[in-house]
């Protein structure tokens, strides 16, 4: 009887130890095919990209400036212009266009997942010295922040305490997850909960 009750706890152990082995294999597969894959997929200043809005239309941004006071990540502006979902608009038309919102994000990140295409490459990232980012030290959660930060594009933060002025036009400064960034060119809105200056 303990000889069978011994033969069941080391095949138990043996069929264990193979199950973590073939996970840590499979683990180490995935994580080589994910590197592949973001290897393959990258991203460069004036890159423009098409997000779908809709079965019928879509939109485009462009990638225009890595903003090292933001952890060098990717800025973008993000066209107002609507297209039907099958036109192919000149480059130079699409970064022409009236600008609808700045946001950091990582533009590699949204290719790879899926939430926009790259349609090309153009060097005209117009002009973004006057660009404003804004940042709370408060909590995400509460309702009106008076304790602001605001920065332009690879400037300095600086302590504004409540908004005021043109700091009152500058854009959440934060990096923005790529699905949220979709969000508000198919809505005009962030689908998260952030505090507002009034």
């Amino acid at each position: 009887m303990g000889t069978k009750s011994n033969q069941s706890i080391r095949l138990t152990k043996e069929r264990w130890f193979i199950d973590e082995q073939n996970k840590f294999n499979l683990t180490k597969e995935l994580v080589a095919i994910w590197y592949q894959i973001m290897a393959r997929a990258n991203t460069k200043i004036g890159d423009v990209f098409s997000v779908k809005i809709d079965d019928k239309s879509k939109k485009f941004f462009q990638y225009i400036v890595s903003d090292l006071t933001q952890l060098n990540s990717d800025v973008i502006r993000a066209f107002k212009e609507v297209y039907p979902i099958n036109a192919n608009p000149n480059l130079s038309e699409i970064v022409n266009g009236e600008v609808e919102f700045y946001a950091h994000c990582v533009t590699k990140l949204g290719l790879k997942m899926g939430y926009w295409e790259s349609v090309g490459n153009i060097s005209n990232v117009g002009n973004f010295d006057k660009v404003l980012f804004r940042s709370s030290e408060d909590n995400p959660q509460k309702r009106v922040s008076q304790n602001w930060w605001v920065w332009k594009i690879n400037q300095e933060q600086k302590p504004v305490g409540k908004l005021a002025g043109d700091n009152r036009k500058a854009e959440i400064g934060s990096v923005i997850p790529s699905d949220s960034i979709v969000h508000r060119m198919q809505t005009g809105m962030y689908d998260f909960v952030y505090p507002e200056f009034e």
